[in-house]
């Protein structure tokens, strides 16, 4: 006899074709998006700015405040915060030996979680998209040559930021030489900064020019390897 009452489907294929749709990498590369893109409407909101005009809250102090703003750093270099910036004011609020302290642990710590979330949210969809030609050659030398390669990107000032993190999340490069690449070769940059905001208040002092002076000749060092490369490349 036909049986009316139709029987009832597992949910199983459901829930397991939901969840890969939910952990698909598009998905968390989607989620990926979302969440920088929050993060960077929140510093937008917040104006960390405002830090250099105010100052530092006066309830914090020591190594204790100098902790506080490496965490609030390393959190507001995820939101795109500029780096120079957060350096200034580093150097500005602590001078230049707690000042360089603060920044640099917070430049790591900021990779770090940029990293992580490359990593996890972004690699799977990001490596698909690897099809230039330059592309899959600076794919194949952070994963060969990792702490190498990261430390000549943090050493060559006109490479941003953000960029360099989430193109060596897309390599197969582990975290300890990013992390390490990534603390050594920052440091002669963050130093500049650091040194001219300790020193803001006397622009006339060797050490304020000595560091303004590495400032703009690096800065026109890395445009002009910046433009050789392009030329080149536009040549080919």
């Amino acid at each position: 006899m036909f049986d009316p009452v139709p029987a009832a489907r597992p949910t199983g294929g459901l829930a397991m074709r939901c969840s890969k749709a939910l952990l698909s990498p598009w998905s968390r590369f989607s989620l990926l998006v979302v969440v920088l893109l929050s993060a960077a409407s929140t510093m937008l909101l917040f104006e960390p700015q405002r830090l250099l005009a105010s100052g530092w809250p006066p309830q914090l102090t020591g190594g204790g405040a100098a902790m506080m703003f490496g965490l609030a750093y390393g959190v507001c270099t995820v939101a795109f915060v500029p780096r120079p910036l957060l350096n200034i004011a580093a150097g500005a609020l602590f001078g230049t030996q707690a000042g360089l302290a603060a920044a640099l642990a917070g430049t790591v710590l900021g990779a770090g979680i940029s990293f992580m979330l490359g990593r996890v949210l972004g690699q799977d969809a990001l490596r698909t998209l690897l099809r230039g030609r330059w592309l899959k050659a600076a794919d194949g030398v952070l994963s060969r040559h990792g702490f190498r390669s990261m430390l000549a990107l943090r050493l060559f000032p006109g490479v941003p930021f953000a960029a360099a993190n989430y193109c060596a999340a897309t390599s197969r490069m582990g975290y300890p030489p990013f992390l390490l690449a990534t603390g050594l070769g920052s440091i002669p940059n963050t130093a500049a900064y650091v040194i001219a905001g300790s020193e803001a208040a006397s622009p006339t002092s060797p050490a304020f020019l000595a560091a303004m002076g590495f400032i703009v000749v690096s800065g026109l060092g890395g445009a002009l390897v910046a433009w050789r490369k392009r030329h080149r490349l536009g040549g080919e």
